[in-house]
């Protein structure tokens, strides 16, 4: 039985997963976080990248997880 669409919660521990397990490009991070979500059983098809990239800087900026992409530009104000 499918699980249906994926929570933010789904999509944030599949952040976490796929960042224990990830060595590439961070362009093909997303792919590995549909991957993680799909074989938990969740429809990916309406799940975008922007999503995923927003919970990531969410993540970092709330200092759960630490920039290990380092995509994450800071904010340097004088």
């Amino acid at each position: 039985m499918k699980k249906g669409y994926p929570r933010n919660e789904d999509v944030r521990e599949a952040i976490i997963e796929a960042l224990s397990k990830f060595f590439d490009h961070p362009s093909l991070f997303p792919y590995a976080v549909y991957e993680i979500l799909e074989l938990k059983g969740f429809n990916t098809k309406y799940l975008s990248y922007k999503r995923i990239w927003r919970l990531y800087e969410e993540m970092v900026k709330k200092g759960k997880i630490y920039d290990v992409l380092n995509v994450i530009k800071e904010n340097k104000t004088k």
